[in-house]
Order: C-alpha cells, then sequence, then structure tokens
C-alpha cells in the first residue's frame, strides 16, 4: 500500500512523473562517467576474460528467472541496495571510483547479454528509482540491439548514457552474434524536497528484502570462489 501511495504522488504530483525516457543532461555527474569510459571499458576487458566466471543472474535472483535462463545474463554486481561486493570492486578499482560519483546510487553491475537475447516486458520494483545505461560494448550494427521502454525504442551507443524509469514495462534484446555490455546502475530518483524522506523511507524497506539479501550474499560467494580459484592456478 505504501508503495502504491508513493507511486501515485510520484506519477500525479511530479513534473516527470510520467517520463520515460529522461535527459542526460539534467545530471550533472553523467559527464564524469562518460569520460571516464575508456577506463571502465578496459576493466571490463578483463572481466571477459574469465566470463564463465561471471555469475548468471538468476543463479544471484532466483526471482529473475521468468527473464532468463542459462547464460544469457551474466551480472557482475558491485553494488546492491546499500551492500557493496568488495571483490567484484577491487577487481574493477576504477569502475568502482567512478560509481563513488553518483548521488543517490542505490545498485551497480556490468550487465552482459548473450547473442540474440531477448528479455521479454516486465516492471522494475519501484518508482523511486532511476536506471542508467552506459553503453561499453556495443556490437554492429547498434540498430540490432535496444532498450524499449513504455512503447519508446532507443539503442545503445559506446560511451554514451540512457537514464529511463524501469518501473514502466519495458524489454531488452541482442540481436547481434556477439555479447553486449552496460555499466547498469540505480540511483534515488530526484524529487520535490517534501517527498524525499518518503521516498528514502520506501527504498530502504526494498533493500532489507529477502531477494536483495540473497542476491548480495550469492554475490558476494561468487566472487570470493572466482577469487579462490585465480589463487589457485597462480599456486599451480
Amino acid at each position: 500500500m505504501l508503495r502504491a501511495a508513493m507511486e501515485w504522488l510520484i506519477t500525479h504530483g511530479t513534473p516527470q512523473g510520467r517520463r520515460a525516457f529522461f535527459d542526460c543532461n539534467d545530471f550533472a555527474w553523467v559527464p564524469a562517467i562518460e569520460a571516464g569510459f575508456t577506463a571502465i571499458r578496459r576493466e571490463l576487458e578483463g572481466v571477459l576474460q574469465d566470463l564463465p566466471q561471471v555469475p548468471n543472474l538468476q543463479d544471484l535472483s532466483p526471482d529473475q528467472q521468468v527473464l532468463t535462463e542459462g547464460e544469457q545474463w551474466k551480472s557482475l554486481i558491485f553494488h546492491a541496495y546499500g551492500r557493496d561486493i568488495a571483490e567484484n570492486c577491487a577487481r574493477c578499482p576504477q569502475t568502482a571510483r567512478l560509481l563513488q560519483g553518483i548521488p543517490g546510487l542505490k545498485s551497480a553491475m556490468f550487465s552482459i547479454l548473450a547473442p540474440h537475447k531477448r528479455l521479454p516486458p516486465h516492471r522494475g520494483p519501484y518508482k523511486g528509482v532511476l536506471r542508467y545505461h552506459l553503453g561499453l560494448l556495443i556490437p554492429p550494427p547498434a540498430s540490432a540491439s535496444g532498450i524499449c521502454v513504455a512503447g519508446q525504442t532507443r539503442h545503445w551507443a559506446e560511451g554514451k548514457s540512457l537514464i529511463f524509469d524501469d518501473s514502466h514495462e519495458h524489454e531488452a534484446w541482442n540481436g547481434t552474434d556477439a555479447h553486449r555490455v552496460v555499466l547498469f546502475v540505480d540511483f534515488m530518483r530526484p524529487l520535490p524536497l517534501w517527498l524525499v524522506p518518503f521516498n528514502h523511507a520506501m527504498v530502504w524497506r526494498l533493500s532489507t528484502t529477502p531477494l536483495v539479501r540473497v542476491m548480495v550474499g550469492r554475490g558476494r560467494a561468487a566472487a570470493r570462489q572466482w577469487l579462490a580459484g585465480q589463487d589457485a592456478g597462480r599456486g599451480g
């Protein structure tokens, strides 16, 4: 009931409450993230060398099984609603440093879609956060991959940003023969001052759910297992 009330207030009581995509120029931190594209991409390339070790999203978050299966959607999680996965942040230190510059950061990951993977229509859990994508690895042609939010389609470009409200129905696809990767971030939606404390309370409630705890626990376990395997390989 509280979530529904908050979403009604955001939708009907704020100037951009119904918007699907947002103008990235309205977010002062975006240029710094885009300027860090080369550093982030370099760290991603190191991760992709061990792609089989990157967890499948449904193995971290079982509720995602309705969207994906097998190794079609992999995610290297850095942050999840106030909880860091320190091993992954240490693996990609420049990425982790740049993420610290995003106000209201709630979650962040490398999101890796396999060739010809399509995510069916779905909705995010709450309108009080917005989603950010930075194109990191976008195979040509760029028009073959994209995201449709509330009937509006956009295509990723390497080094360029998209910001959208994922509480609208949306779907995404990779129509190429190679992996598509974006930096995937959820951050607190800018709101009028009178709504801010209520929004923070709602997001805090979401952060305490079992789904978040399970995802963080599994993400940390996967990161430790990956690190242990690398240490064993060096020792041999």
